[in-house]
């Protein structure tokens, strides 16, 4: 645990449990760093409401049960009015009942549509969802003409949801999927599902639902294999990390990811660029690495807080999550906000940029 030092008579508490070390460390080391960071700036502009932000924050690894336990004892000993964290869906699911039961505003930072879906009172999240993924990636693949596709997918929380809702949109746009296999967390070879794939009659293109080391090790193996056909990942490999490990493999892989990962290369009409640009800049000079979009839904998370806790000019909990419902026109590096009673998300598929991974980076494909 590691925590602010301003004095409690001060400080405005809030908590994060995140997957800074362990297996999904490239997911919660950048929230931690980026909401340390912000933190820090927003206390030496004044705090909020004339008080200091206390930031406190827990390691889970990635393990629902740590995530569970961490968000309890934030709620019953650390005493915080917002909870902005849980790196994956497993460790959010799994912390959802102690903050509905608190009745603490808990902004979510994993993938999942399952977290807002249906809607819980005190729950939100800034990622976009896996069935919105699912969607962008099906919408390019019709406007290629591909009509006939092999799904591999994760087992995991990640995987396994978004798995399901590809399956559950698919047939929305004429796309028929002639091979779907899986692979388990700890698995270090697909070539069996990915041979498998391979001779499905008529396969146009691919795609791999995951997160983690896993979509690395398809992506390799795909190559080696010599599959000819498109491979498409998910916002889950939206960082530096995905194109290191996969390296070579990893030319030509098409994913949507939000505007950060490209930041640079939007033009200076795109009324998104200034804030992605800001939040990069700031990022790699304070921390000197490259930047995510797992860090990037840590500072929206953050500052959809502290835009609703100003509103709310309170530190109720409740009054704080009214304020959260009613975000409307928040530009973040996922793209603008409209949040509303029936939608603790607020973001539509225009937010999804289509990139593709071009000479060892990330480029624009629309």
């Amino acid at each position: 645990m590691f925590a602010g030092t301003a004095t409690a008579a001060d400080t405005i508490k809030i908590g994060a449990s995140l997957a800074v070390t362990g297996p999904a460390s490239f997911l919660g080391d950048p929230e931690a760093k980026t909401l340390e960071l912000y933190v820090d700036k927003i206390n030496k502009d004044g705090g909020v409401n004339g008080k200091q932000l206390e930031l406190i924050v827990y390691d889970d690894g990635g393990n629902a049960n740590n995530a569970r336990t961490f968000a309890t004892r934030l709620v019953e000993d650390d005493g915080i009015v917002a909870m902005v964290g849980g790196s994956t869906t497993g460790a959010t699911m799994a912390m959802v009942p102690v903050f509905e039961d608190a009745g603490i505003p808990f902004i979510s930072l994993a993938g999942a549509v399952v977290i807002i879906d249906p809607v819980k009172e005190f729950v939100f999240k800034t990622p976009h969802t896996d069935r919105m993924a699912c969607e962008k990636i099906f919408t390019d693949m019709k406007a290629r003409g591909i009509a006939k596709i092999g799904m591999i997918s994760g087992t995991g929380g990640f995987g396994k949801s978004m798995r399901d809702q590809c399956l559950d949109v698919v047939g929305d746009y004429g796309i028929e999927i002639v091979a779907d296999e899986t692979y388990g967390p700890k698995d270090s070879d697909m070539t069996p599902q990915l041979t498998n794939i391979k001779s499905a009659e008529g396969l146009q293109a691919v795609i791999n639902p995951g997160f983690g080391q896993g979509p690395a090790i398809v992506t390799r193996n795909y190559r080696q294999l010599g599959i000819e056909v498109p491979l498409y990942q998910s916002h889950g490999v939206a960082s530096k990390s995905f194109i290191d490990l996969a390296g070579d493999a990893a030319e030509g892989v098409r994913l949507p990811a939000s505007a950060l990962l490209v930041a640079e290369k939007l033009p200076d009409s795109d009324p998104q660029k200034a804030v992605v640009l800001g939040y990069k800049t700031a990022y790699e000079e304070a921390t000197g690495q490259p930047v995510s979009t797992f860090g990037g839904h840590a500072y929206d998370g953050l500052m959809i807080l502290v835009e609703a806790m100003k509103r709310a000019g309170s530190e109720d909990p409740a009054a704080i999550r009214d304020e959260i419902e009613k975000t409307s026109g928040f530009m973040g590096t996922a793209g603008v906000v409209n949040m509303s009673a029936d939608d603790h998300l607020g973001l539509d598929l225009s937010a999804f940029r289509m990139l593709e991974i071009k000479g060892g980076d990330w480029a624009l494909v629309e």
